[in-house]
């Protein structure tokens, strides 16, 4: 009978462990990283980025000016007198006043309302109509995308400023003309950018899966598709926004914009381009600057949100 051999095993301290091993739950917290969500982490990238943030907040200081600072104001958006015109900012006046002596800073802020809805108008037509048609036209793919592209192809063709003064023509200048006017061809982009996308995922097995459960097209392309695609999608609205700010204020300068009595970034620009020369530089600075402000908000909160919505950017 053998003898069993000696243990040679030599002990390990449990010191050389210990600066690896956690001491507590506080720790391993700190160790393991949180589960987050989709949303959730994008919004936490979006906080790192200190210019998409400040853009952000740069927003909404616009968006509460136009809605609370007319109302700060004693004077009204349409209020006029001859004894006070063309004053230049004073305590009274805030941002001066024009050559009908209307306050400025009431008519630059209550022209934001316009400016910001016009804009969002523009941007939320552009997202159903572009979203609907490109959606479709890549999930059916074959002879209906072909015939639903070159559609697209001809109205983004058409000369942008005939559209504009026929429909102006037609319907009259209006705030209702100026958003249909920018809806006419503003979706072609959103379509391209959504038909690329689905074009890229309606072959993807959870969608095959959806097809032979027998789902419906507009299904398939709700549930399964168009989550898929948000992140462009929201890129896309961010630089349709001040796109159509800007439409607006360029149709308002050329006088195919709001009428008056009441006033945009645009039609105060164009009022002041004849008084500019004369020394009265208010009445032209700060709807330029809040249009640039606006513009500048908006193109660096979507270049923060196309880094954030990358998933290739996760951590």
């Amino acid at each position: 009978m053998s003898t069993p051999l000696p243990d040679k095993t030599i002990p390990i301290p449990d010191e050389l462990f210990q600066p690896y091993m956690p001491s507590s739950q506080a720790a391993v917290a700190d160790i393991v990283r949180p589960s987050l969500s989709y949303w959730s982490d994008v919004w936490r990238r979006l906080c790192m980025n200190k210019l998409a943030m400040f853009g952000l907040f740069l927003l909404l200081v616009m968006l509460l000016m136009a809605i609370f600072a007319p109302m700060l104001s004693s004077h009204s958006v349409t209020d006029q007198s001859l004894s006070a015109q063309n004053i230049p900012p004073s305590a009274e006046y805030w941002f001066g006043t024009d050559d009908l002596g209307r306050d400025v800073f009431v008519r630059t802020w209550y022209g934001a309302r316009i400016s910001l809805f016009v804009g969002c108008m523009a941007a939320l037509i552009d997202f159903v109509i572009g979203v609907s048609y490109g959606g479709y036209s890549g999930y059916k793919g074959g002879r209906t995308d072909a015939i639903m592209m070159r559609i697209v192809e001809i109205l983004y063709g058409l000369p942008y400023l005939l559209i504009v003064i026929l429909l102006m023509v037609v319907m009259g200048p209006s705030l209702l003309t100026i958003v249909a006017a920018l809806s006419v061809t503003g979706w072609i982009g959103m379509a391209r950018i959504v038909r690329g996308q689905i074009l890229q995922l309606k072959n993807y097995e959870h969608v095959t899966a959806s097809r032979s459960f027998g789902a419906s097209p507009w299904r398939i392309i709700r549930k399964n598709l168009l989550p898929n695609t948000m992140g462009p999608i929201i890129v896309q609205m961010t630089l349709t926004v001040p796109s159509a700010i800007f439409a607006e204020a360029f149709l308002s300068f050329l006088g195919l914009g709001v009428q008056a009595p009441y006033a945009s970034w645009g039609v105060m620009s164009n009022d002041a381009l004849p008084v500019i020369l004369s020394g009265e530089w208010w009445q032209l600075f700060f709807p330029a600057l809040c249009i640039s402000l606006t513009m500048f908000a908006f193109n660096v909160l979507g270049d923060g949100l196309q880094d954030a919505l990358d998933p290739k950017l996760r951590k």
